[in-house]
């Protein structure tokens, strides 16, 4: 079981692993009692074991079933669930010890504050390795997740990297990415994610980042934030955060990111399908299945590229792995190469056939009106017998949900043939799309009027803010 206060639930996997970067060859290992120092605690021994002859030399996880021989099993004890209760478990799946805030059946260090603990274990570990270690943030409104897994596969065509776990960008995922990076890493990617105006600081406090990557600014969040300015103010703390002499790799397309070149006095490079941008996306186009080819050009030189992945939108999310690959010494023609066999965490415009013959995108992992707009145009771009849209609520959107879900839905009728939309709090996507929606009220009915409807030769997306859990109607079908 998981010892986060909110549990990620188990779900199907549908296709590549949670991240495109290959696991490092063993962490940085650590002994118990150095943990101890570390975080400010107390090595307690378990019922078996003493602190003495425990060395962490797996990752860290926080959740018992992810364990691995050497783990470091982190208990947080929460609302609904103690993580201290499943240590037991953790240690029958390999884990050597536990930080906690109270003794376990594993030897423990026994810390006030775990999260504080886990981040202090995280800072000396990258501090530990740092003279061969390069770091490298990115953010943004969207597509922060797929851009990370193509840096990734960039970086890690040079030489070791680790990256950030799906979309585990947070106070607790970026520090437990930090603590698996091992004597052998040499580029750690860390997605960053923010809430709130301070977050991404909170953030490069823990680790200056070498290379900073901003993607957008856009409607995620906007509920929360209050207003555009604000995203940007906090994606801006990315840039901000950036170690001395560090490159700030900036997209060209959207003025408020471009503005963020005045926020460093290091070296800026620049991306998107502006003529002025140092990695400039020329010459797009889509295959059959909505594959992107295109090509890279720099000042000096061009390269094509061939992504094996959906979506035009991925073309600018690839523009912005290589212009960090270029940052941290990547050649442009290795960087095309690398892109050529790289994957995407799941649930990312995700393709899978269904036994019917459909084809389904499942882009269930989250939304906002311009992510949205982008998984349509993909959809739109898939040749198909019908192409049907499967929506649910984009969340966090403020005094401007009611005009968004229109906006959207009026969009998704001019790229499918059918809108379905699921609960009723998507009811004015129904209302946009007109004569071409089917509003549903929830995800059981919506697995059976696609079973009842889906052909061979059929398209489906589906798309949603992930408190929709739109990813179990996705399971269903597959």
């Amino acid at each position: 079981m998981t010892s986060s206060e909110n549990p990620t639930r188990a779900a199907v996997r549908l296709a590549e692993p949670e991240s495109a970067a290959a696991p490092s060859p063993g962490v940085l290992p650590l002994v118990l009692r150095e943990i101890a120092d570390v975080v400010g605690g107390t090595a307690v021994p378990g019922l078996v074991a003493d602190v003495d002859a425990v060395t962490v030399a797996a990752p860290a996880v926080l959740d018992s079933r992810q364990a691995t021989p050497g783990s470091l099993f982190v208990a947080f004890a929460g609302e609904h669930a103690d993580g201290h209760a499943f240590a037991e478990q953790a240690g029958r799946a390999g884990a050597v010890a536990v930080l906690g805030s109270r003794r376990t059946t594993l030897p423990t260090v026994v810390v006030d504050d775990v999260r504080a603990a886990l981040q202090a274990l995280a800072v000396h570990v990258v501090a530990r390795l740092r003279g061969g270690l390069m770091v490298a943030g990115v953010t943004g409104s969207q597509g922060k997740t797929s851009t990370k897994d193509l840096l990734a596969a960039v970086l890690s065509s040079a030489a070791p990297t680790i990256a950030t776990a799906g979309s585990f960008n947070n106070e607790l995922g970026v520090p437990l990415t930090m603590v698996r990076a091992g004597a052998a890493t040499r580029f750690l990617v860390l997605e960053m994610g923010a809430r709130r105006e301070g977050d991404i600081a909170a953030l490069t406090g823990l680790v200056a980042p070498d290379i900073a990557v901003v993607l957008n600014v856009a409607q995620a969040h906007l509920g929360a934030f209050g207003s555009r300015a604000a995203i940007a103010r906090t994606k801006g703390e990315l840039v901000r955060g950036l170690a001395a002499g560090g490159t700030a790799v900036l997209n060209a397309d959207d003025p408020r990111v471009a503005a963020m070149r005045t926020l460093t006095g290091g070296p800026v490079l620049t991306f998107g399908r502006a003529q002025d941008a140092d990695v400039r996306v020329h010459d797009l186009s889509l295959d059959r299945c909505g594959r992107p080819s295109f090509t890279l050009r720099t000042a000096g030189a061009s390269v094509p590229v061939r992504l094996p992945i959906v979506g035009a939108h991925q073309a600018l999310n690839a523009a912005a792995a290589v212009a960090a690959g270029l940052a941290a010494g990547v050649s442009l023609d290795e960087a095309a190469a690398a892109l050529a066999g790289a994957s995407v965490s799941e649930w990312r415009m995700e393709p899978r056939r269904l036994s019917g013959g459909a084809v389904l995108l499942n882009d269930s992992y989250n939304a906002n009106p311009d992510s949205t707009r982008a998984g349509l145009d993909a959809l739109a771009a898939v040749e198909g017998r019908r192409r049907i849209a499967v929506l649910g609520e984009m969340l966090e959107l403020g005094d401007a949900s009611d005009a968004e879900h229109f906006a959207v839905g009026k969009y998704a009728a001019s790229r499918a043939d059918t809108v379905v939309t699921v609960g009723a709090a998507a009811r004015t996507i129904a209302e946009g799309a007109g004569e071409r929606a089917v509003p549903l009220d929830d995800n059981d009915v919506a697995v059976g009027w696609l079973r009842g409807h889906l052909t061979a030769g059929d398209v489906v997306l589906i798309k949603a803010s992930r408190g929709a859990r739109l990813d179990e109607v996705a399971a269903a079908l597959t």
